[in-house]
């Protein structure tokens, strides 16, 4: 999978989430197999640089590269700015959310909300291109809603404009995250471009990986809201595509060992308090679908300092390791094995 002068590892990526892929998650995702990790949007107002939001979700420090940063705006001259500081920022990717359906986003008519307005979005994708020597790769849907599908039209516009790669949620920005992704229109783009595309939506496991990319001939797939408490679907995945054969799911350990690495990161990178709170949402990503979690996730937002949260985490995972029970995912889906051997958990 190649992107502009960035060869990847692979042809699994982490998709841009807000409030979540942050850089101790994308730095984790990486670790655990991803070959690249899109970073959360960045206003393209530039009054809001100096705000501690912008600054952190611009802060790379130590992160594998390519670093690929998403920006989101609806005019075009704000938008090759925000490129431009996000490159001078550390930015070797330059991502345009076209694909976010968020109220706020699209009730200031960016994000998915323009794909109702064509030759903005070419003023925008030329804008952007123009403004930095870095690859710039686009998000999209397949359009805004289902009598409305342009996603063709928009994919052959952004290769020609040089965008260099194009990532798609098959879902239009109306059908929010709501029913099931299609990926007819996926193929479609693919077989109307050259330029590498990337599949999103609803890939849950290794086998609808494979699937997606077998059915839609896509490049890669863009993983988003079933890598929250499961990092290691990167791993899984690569594994699954290369033998057709499944890795051993994690243990309860290395459930326990991920989860205390990914916190003390989100401690030190936001500080203590915030850093606590924000990790409560990862915990119960963590610990969703295993024995006794629901008391223990009620629990976790009730504890004020880190002490406790990580003491509460250790506790927990002590009674898990003492039990002789195994749990594995289907489709996100837990259920139990009785016959197993002990101290081994999937999620």
């Amino acid at each position: 999978m190649q992107i502009g002068n960035h060869i990847l590892k692979n042809n699994l990526i982490v998709a841009p989430m807000a409030g979540v892929t942050d850089r101790p998650f994308r730095q984790l995702c990486k670790k655990l197999g991803a070959g690249l990790a899109v970073s959360e949007m960045v206003t393209s107002n530039s009054l809001l640089y100096g705000s501690e939001k912008t600054r952190r979700r611009a802060n790379h420090e130590g992160e594998v590269d390519p670093i690929s940063v998403q920006i989101a705006g609806a005019d075009p001259k704000m938008m090759a700015e925000a490129a431009r500081y996000n490159v001078d920022n550390g930015a070797q990717i330059i991502d345009i959310n076209m694909g976010c359906p968020a109220k706020k986003i699209c009730n200031v008519m960016a994000g998915s909300a323009l794909l109702k307005d064509e030759p903005l979005v070419s003023q925008i994708l030329k804008a952007v291109v123009g403004a930095v020597d870095v690859p710039v790769t686009l998000k999209i849907r397949t359009g805004w809603d289902k009598q409305n599908r342009n996603a063709v039209m928009i994919a052959k516009m952004a290769e020609d404009i040089g965008v260099q790669a194009l990532a798609m949620h098959g879902r239009t920005r109306a059908c929010l995250y709501m029913g099931d992704a299609e990926y007819d229109t996926i193929a479609a783009v693919k077989q109307a471009v050259n330029i590498p595309l990337i599949a999103n939506g609803d890939i849950t496991s290794p086998e609808k990986a494979k699937f997606v990319l077998d059915y839609t001939g896509a490049d890669a797939v863009m993983i988003g809201r079933a890598a929250q408490g499961r990092p290691w679907i990167f791993r899984e995945i690569e594994h699954y595509l290369k033998t057709g054969t499944h890795l051993l799911p994690p243990t309860v350990e290395e459930i326990h060992t991920v989860m205390l690495e990914h916190i003390n990161d989100l401690y030190g990178f936001y500080g203590e308090l915030a850093g606590m709170r924000v990790a409560r949402k990862h915990i119960s990503w963590y610990t969703k679908g295993l024995a006794g979690s629901a008391n223990f996730r009620h629990n976790m937002n009730t504890l004020q300092t880190i002490e406790l949260q990580q003491q509460a985490i250790n506790d927990f995972f002590a009674e898990l390791k003492s039990k002789n029970e195994r749990l594995v995912y289907v489709e996100n889906h837990a259920k139990e094995i009785t016959d197993v051997e002990p101290e081994a958990l999937a999620a």
